[in-house]
């Protein structure tokens, strides 16, 4: 593990403390670039984390302060994301797999936030459940069920949906933000679990919500 430290960072509001881990992925041709963008002044953008492809893990921000990752976004009641979580950022182009080495240095740092700060696996998510109008990492080739087979994230087994309940209903109870139209809830959706899927929302879609939610309250229902 090294350090690289960036100076885009602050103190964490109101006396808040991580709750959620936020995945990324760098959008960039490679970790040495990411790197230079993230710890540039100029940008006025950071992440406490940054896993390279070869599977090097970088310090950039002290966990206890606030990174500038996430920008606007919800998740669970929350709109200061920033100040309530820990962002990772993993070097990828964002249009080719998670090479094995960067996904084992992910899963023992994850191991690490969450024993150190007490995060739940129902709040390890990625920018595009947080922030679906605007972002889509760590995208449809992120193996999320591997994360959630080791109990480093949630993956939701199909559950009965509450007579009555619609789509928007569950999201708000499984995190995302109830003010998002249904369509744009759908993709974030879709994009974590369902990335196959195409077409008007289904009751697949609204079963996995359902279960989702229901992880989100007890950690029970993961199929992982």
């Amino acid at each position: 593990m090294t350090g690289f430290p960036s100076p885009n960072f602050g103190e964490r509001r109101g006396g808040a403390t991580p709750s959620i881990i936020v995945i990324h992925y760098t959008a960039m041709a490679n970790c040495a670039e990411a790197r230079e963008r993230l710890c540039d002044p100029q940008t006025e953008v950071s992440a406490h984390w940054l896993v390279s492809e070869d599977g090097a893990v970088e310090a950039l921000v002290d966990e206890a302060a606030r990174a500038w990752h996430a920008g606007a976004g919800h998740w669970a009641g929350l709109s200061d994301i920033n100040s309530h979580s820990i962002g990772i950022e993993l070097a990828n182009r964002g249009d080719h797999p998670f090479p094995e080495p960067q996904m084992a240095a992910l899963e023992a740092l994850l191991r690490g936030i969450m024993a150190r700060w007490a995060i739940s696996p129902a709040r390890v998510i990625g920018h595009s459940d947080m922030a679906p109008a605007r972002k889509a990492d760590p995208g449809p080739r992120f193996d999320w069920r591997r994360l959630a087979l080791q109990g480093l994230a949630a993956w939701p087994m199909p559950a009965d949906v509450p007579p009555g309940a619609g789509l928007r209903d569950l999201a708000a109870a499984a995190g995302y933000d109830p003010a998002l139209d249904e369509a744009l809830l759908l993709t974030a959706l879709r994009l974590r679990f369902r990335p196959w899927a195409r077409g008007p929302q289904d009751a697949t879609d609204l079963a996995l919500l359902a279960g989702l939610a229901r992880f989100a309250v007890d950690g029970a229902g993961s199929s992982a």
